[in-house]
């Protein structure tokens, strides 16, 4: 899931790709001149002379014109000895899977016929893992060059594994998006700013590092949440077994905002998004309500938040003097919850019984201001666009 960015710290890493003349824009990488055209690449197929303590897993859909600068950011890592990369190609039309067969053959490519949506991708990519971690990396994001070996070395340390994630910093301007996030009391997403402050509500899904074995043990992503909101998902239960989520503050990675599945970014100084985006986004925070929240006032606020999703759509609504929005985002976003009720009781059970924090504990991941409201103050009325 992607968030706004917001002015802040700008990453110290673009002085170094421009003294070596990478520029960061929409069209170029800064990572074309880390590796030459012509630099072997090394088997990271898991044989028996190699067991990858990493697995990079790559959901791809269309992406050609983004996924070389993606993957060439990892070929560059310090650590990439010790990588494998998956790739998912989710039913492309353009030439991705030529583009990977070709220009990078020892990646592990998986070619879906269908488009079966991001939550299915990765599943189907950490199935096929060898690594002892997992990093979940979008095909519109790019690693700086001590990424991983920075994740191996806190990884490493840990006295119990949990999820880890980079300071994520904005492709074109170089501003810092986020170092994680909180999450409001709907479970929107809050970027946490301050560094220093490591322990967070969850981490974003563009760039992801989980233990095979935790990432088991939770199951993976639901599938039934196609995409948005399944990166809270592992984040909460994660929190709920009492593991760590955190947020290194060092090294980084290079983010296009929206460009993987549109919108969500702010245009102009408005916000930005499409009415599936936003369809997906609703329903999902509500399916979290119910899904994750500790103890007997999981029912009672997610009664309370579907109240105001319905409030918040009428008065867009007519503010915009349209009722689509209504239509397409709220309604069937209730709808869209009510008809997976019973799946998401049934999830909330498994995971509540495996709950290992106190509710105390689990809320220090929330912040208690609406973020909507701070979004509506700083950029009006959202652009909706089909």
């Amino acid at each position: 899931m992607n968030r706004p960015t917001r002015k802040h710290t700008v990453n110290p890493a673009h002085n170094y790709w421009r003294a070596h003349g990478g520029h960061i824009s929409s069209g170029s990488s800064p990572f074309t001149k880390a590796v030459p055209d012509n630099s072997p690449m090394p088997n990271c197929r898991p044989t028996e002379k190699h067991h990858p303590l990493v697995s990079i897993c790559i959901a791809n859909f269309n992406g050609e014109s983004i996924l070389t600068e993606c993957i060439e950011s990892v070929r560059a890592q310090q650590a990439y000895a010790d990588c494998e990369i998956i790739v998912h190609d989710d039913a492309s039309t353009d030439a991705s899977v030529d583009l990977i067969r070709t220009t990078f053959p020892d990646a592990r490519l998986i070619v879906s016929e269908q488009n079966v949506g991001f939550c299915v991708a990765n599943n189907r990519m950490v199935e096929m893992a060898s690594g002892k971690y997992i990093l979940l990396l979008n095909n519109d994001a790019a690693l700086l060059p001590d990424a991983i070996s920075s994740l191996i070395g806190t990884a490493e340390s840990q006295e119990v594994g949990g999820i880890l994630t980079l300071p994520q910093y904005d492709w074109v301007s170089g501003e810092l998006v986020d170092r994680g996030c909180f999450l409001d009391p709907f479970y929107n997403a809050i970027p946490s700013l301050s560094p220093g402050v490591n322990d967070v509500g969850y981490v974003i899904g563009a760039c992801l590092w989980i233990p095979r074995s935790l990432w088991q043990r939770i199951g993976g992503f639901p599938e039934w949440m196609g995409s948005i909101g399944e990166d809270v998902y592992v984040g909460c239960v994660t929190r709920l077994l009492d593991l760590p989520v955190r947020s290194l503050d060092s090294s980084g990675y290079l983010h296009r905002q929206g460009a993987s599945f549109g919108g969500n970014r702010v245009v102009s100084g408005k916000l930005e998004s499409s009415y599936r985006r936003r369809f997906l986004g609703e329903r999902n925070r509500l399916c979290l309500q119910l899904c994750c929240t500790p103890g007997w006032s999981a029912w009672p606020m997610t009664i309370v938040h579907a109240t105001a999703l319905l409030l918040e759509g009428m008065i867009l609504a007519v503010w915009l003097r349209d009722s689509r929005p209504l239509r397409k985002i709220y309604i069937a976003a209730i709808l869209g919850f009510l008809g997976l009720r019973a799946q998401v009781s049934e999830l909330r059970r498994q995971i509540q019984a495996l709950r290992k924090i106190n509710v105390t504990g689990y809320l220090r991941g929330f912040r208690f201001l609406p973020q909507k409201l701070r979004l509506l103050r700083r950029h009006g009325k959202p652009d909706l666009v089909d």
